[in-house]
This record gives structure tokens, sequence and C-alpha cells, in this order.
């Protein structure tokens, strides 16, 4: 007996808008090309073992920028290049060590944080525990830190996980998130966030002041190292204080040392080098030309940079592969479609989505930005969709459509549709033929942190599909085990094809698809509610 989802998805495929809608034989030539001669593999391969981390305008980002421009051009794309926008300096990591001296010889699990200086060669020092999370507690640790190390973190007792770390999702997992939820209006959020970014510079020069000769803060999961930023989360700016991030097992180890005393000392070197040559950075754009003269495109982007202690492999080397793969199956099969089918790399995602940011405010829409405010880093992305008024750009009505990945190389099971109620029965039209390979949940609901989201503000179409979360979240997003090993071949195939045949059915529509009203300046919807509490400072 077939199940009621069962047949509402034969009755779907067989109906007359879902066969006006798909183009069916094409569907077929997209599964025999990326499923019979997929390199998606290959390509996240490169960009993982041999390029590594790719740290905004580090060199393993150039390198990563130039190869995949090569790529797009040997594939025959056209208009690929670079499109630069402010960043700062780049930052890379030579070499590091760092071990415990005394009470007893122990490397320990450690890594440079993210735009700190070098140590001044192998640098020995006691270790002091001084947890610092708000201004107010400078003053508890005045006078005591000059020649320490500075444990900044506050140690906890470790974790014990209940859930499994690897899962795939369920119906009920998918169900839950077709919920609509209604605007909220806060605008006093972006500057509890700014007034946070500066208490991480006011930190730095405290430590500096106070005489320490370096920071450590703990990783904030067992078993590995996170991403090496800490509390000093730079964007191209140069810190004061040389930092390094400790595995959670070895800082609490010191912690306890430190508490039971004497401190324990602790050796540290850090070869790290600033990069001053250029302080752009570079989104990486290429293009399948469509016949309208109206010059209307769809497109479909992911972010390449990474953060530094692993390879960057789920986050989001295996976005951009499926991206880059998209490009090479619709290329391949030598379409002609009726809108150019635009494919962006992205920068300086971990610093704030800044390259998407720049792509809009360059092509797509501008926002108001408040006088002597910050141009770049965490600081520039905080408030962004509250700043009014919106000033189109001429490109505004070409951008059709704008496809996200950024969630690891889970297998594509849906597709975010940002509150945009018209576009539900066209994408359940457009998941139709690949509901057989897991696809088929159109979920009402907006979700953020990546790349679509600056589109999706100025009142884009534009869409994250929903992925399986694997160990994405539990394991891997951030740490030093992102890694190829952890990418799944099948999973990465599927997405691909999914994302090419949404990107030419978006291509070679009849009408664009629809979007949501023009953004103007909200209200408050609810003149009766207060603040959470847990957002303020």
């Amino acid at each position: 007996m077939r199940t009621a989802a069962a047949l509402a998805a034969i009755a779907l495929v067989a109906s007359p808008l879902a066969a006006q809608s798909v183009d069916r034989s094409e569907v077929g030539r997209i599964l025999d090309e990326g499923f019979n001669r997929s390199e998606v593999m290959l390509t996240v391969q490169h960009l993982t073992d041999h390029i590594g981390p790719r740290l905004t305008n580090s060199p393993g980002m150039r390198a990563a920028e130039d190869w995949t421009l090569s790529k797009f051009r040997d594939w025959g794309l056209r208009n690929a290049h670079k499109e630069g926008f402010d960043f700062g300096r780049g930052w890379w990591i030579e070499r590091s060590s760092a071990r415990m001296v005394s009470p007893r010889p122990i490397t320990l699990t450690a890594i440079p944080i993210a735009w700190t200086p070098a140590t001044a060669g192998k640098i020995s020092a006691p270790v002091v525990v001084a947890p610092m999370s708000e201004e107010r507690h400078f003053e508890r640790y005045r006078g005591k830190l000059a020649g320490k190390i500075v444990m900044v973190t506050l140690p906890d007792d470790g974790s014990e996980p209940t859930d499994p770390a690897f899962r795939r999702l369920t119906g009920d997992d998918l169900a839950k998130l077709d919920v609509y939820e209604q605007p909220k209006y806060d605008p006093e959020a972006s500057d509890r966030r700014i007034k946070r970014l500066e208490y991480a510079s006011k930190l730095d020069a405290f430590l500096k002041a106070e005489g320490a000769v370096a920071y450590a803060t703990m990783s904030a999961r067992d078993g590995k190292l996170v991403h090496g930023t800490g509390y000093l989360f730079g964007a191209g700016e140069t810190q004061l204080v040389p930092g390094v991030e400790i595995a959670a097992e070895d800082y609490r180890r010191l912690a306890r040392l430190a508490k039971q005393g004497p401190a324990p000392v602790v050796e540290l070197e850090n070869v790290v080098h600033f990069v001053d040559t250029d302080t752009k950075a570079y989104n990486i754009i290429a293009d399948i030309p469509g016949s309208n003269p109206s010059g209307a495109y769809v497109m479909a982007g992911a972010h390449m940079d990474s953060w530094v202690a692993g390879d960057g492999a789920v986050d989001n080397g295996a976005g951009v592969a499926m991206v880059m793969e998209a490009a090479r199956i619709l290329q391949a099969m030598g379409v002609k479609p009726k809108r150019t089918i635009r494919f962006a790399l992205w920068a300086g995602e971990e610093q704030g989505l800044l390259g998407s940011m720049a792509y809009v405010e360059q092509h797509i829409a501008t926002r108001q930005r408040k006088p002597n405010g910050p141009t770049t880093g965490l600081a520039r992305f905080y408030g962004w969709a509250n700043r009014w008024p919106i000033t189109r750009q001429p490109g505004y009505d070409k951008l059709a459509a704008y496809f996200n990945l950024d969630n690891g190389s889970g297998k594509v099971r849906g597709i975010y549709t940002e509150n945009n109620g018209a576009v539900v029965p066209i994408f359940r039209d457009w998941f139709a033929p690949f509901n057989s390979l897991g696809a088929n949940t159109v979920a009402i609901r907006k979700t953020g942190g990546t790349d679509h989201v600056f589109f999706s503000a100025v009142g884009i179409p534009a869409f994250q599909f929903i992925q399986d979360p694997l160990d994405y979240g539990s394991r891997l997003h951030h740490t030093s085990i992102d890694t190829f090993d952890h990418i799944k071949a099948a999973d990465m195939r599927q997405g691909a094809v999914i994302l090419a045949s949404f990107l030419l059915n978006a291509a070679n529509a009849d009408k664009p698809l629809p979007r949501m009203p023009f953004p103007t300046e909200p209200g408050v919807t609810d003149p009766f509610a207060y603040p959470n509490p847990d957002d303020l400072d």
C-alpha cells in the first residue's frame, strides 16, 4: 500500500503543471553527466588535500582563487574573473608548537589564533588562570599578568555527549522545518553584538598593557581544536598579543595544575606571518551566458574561505565543489539557457559574509551606512539588515534567483523558502524528479548565517538548501578534523545534480521566481514586547 506522501509525489510528477515547469529530458541529461562522469570529488580533494586551509587573504586562499578561476576557464565558462573588495591583512601559519615543560613534559595540542602576532621565538612562561568575559573583570587581575601566559577562558568540566554524532534527517525532522516564523523587530541587537566585538579589542589592549607574553583560550569542543579565533575574532586586523587555542583536555589539565600550584610552565612558539601585498579579498565569478538580451541571470554560490585548524572540507570545500560541479555539468551538456547562469565562490564569509555583501552592494542594492561606521569585519556585518533606506542598483531587477550551499557534504533533502510562500509549489515541482534521491522538502521557514542572507534582505529570491547534517555540527564544523576523509561522495554527487537542475529550471522558466514585497523599514511588531534578557549585556 502506497503512503499518502508517495501518492502525492506520483500525482505531482504526473501533473500538467510539473510537466510545464521541468524539462524532464534535461533532468535525465543532468543525472547522466552528474552521476556517470562526476568530477566533484576530484575538485574538493584538490581544494583540501592540495591547497588546504583558505583563510581570507592568506596564501592558501590566493592559491584557491587562482585554481578555481582556471578550472572555470578550462571548462569553457565565460566572463570568469575576480571581483575585489576591501578586507585587510592576510595571515598564515608557518609552524607552531606548544608544550608543558613543568611539572612534567607534555606536548600540547594547540594552534595560533588567527591574526595574532608571532611569539618572539620560543617563549617559556608560567600560566595564570584569569577568566575574563567582560571589561569589569580586568580590575581583578590588574598587576598579576606580567610575564605570564594568560588563560582567559573559564575551564569547564567537559562534556558527555548524549546524542549520536552522525545522523541523517528523519521525516519528523524535516516536517519541523516547515513552520512560518513571524518577523521580529530588534534594532538594538546589532549594537549589543558590536559592543561584544569592542570588548575583544579592549581585552587585547589590557593584556598588552599588563605585560602578558601570550594568552590562551580553550577549544570549545572536547577532543579537537575548533578554529583558532578565540576572543579576538579578527578580519584582517592586527592584534597586539600572541594567542593560542589549546585543546580542551590540555587546557583543563593546565588549569587544574595552576590551581593546585605551583603554576605549570608552558613553552610556545608561533611562527606566523601577516600578508600586506594585497589587502583586497576576491570573489570568483563565472557565467554560462544566456540568450535573454536584458542581461537577466540566476546564480549559485558557496564560500571558499575557511578557518585554519583543518582543511576546510565540509566548511565549505564541499559547497564550493558542488557549485563548481553544477557548472561543469551544465557546461558539458552544452545548455543554452534563456537567462545567464552565474557561479560565485565567496571570500570573507567567516569574517561576516563580507564577499556576498560586497557583491550585493556592487550589483544589487545598498543600505545606508552609519556615519563613520566600520567598513569591514563583523562590525560591518552586524546590523546591515536594519539599515535604511535601501537603494536599488542598476542590476537589481536582473538577478532572478540565488541558491546557496553551505552545510557540509550531506545529501540535499530540500530547501528553505525564506517565508516566500509563492515559490513553494514551484519548488515542489522542481524536486519531483529527485524524490527517489531523498529530496522533497520545501520548508517555508527562514535560515541564516550564510551567503544568501544579504540577497534575501534586499528582496531577491535567495535560498539555502536543506542538507543532512551528518557530523557537520557535532564534530567537524570549524575544527581540526574538517578534512577530506569526512566528505560523502554519493551525497556530493546528488547535491550537485539537484543544484544544476534548479539553476537550469530558474534560468529557463517563462517567468522569474516570485519575489517578496520590496523591503521597507519595519515598525515595532509588538509595542508591549520586552527584550529577551538573554540578549542583554
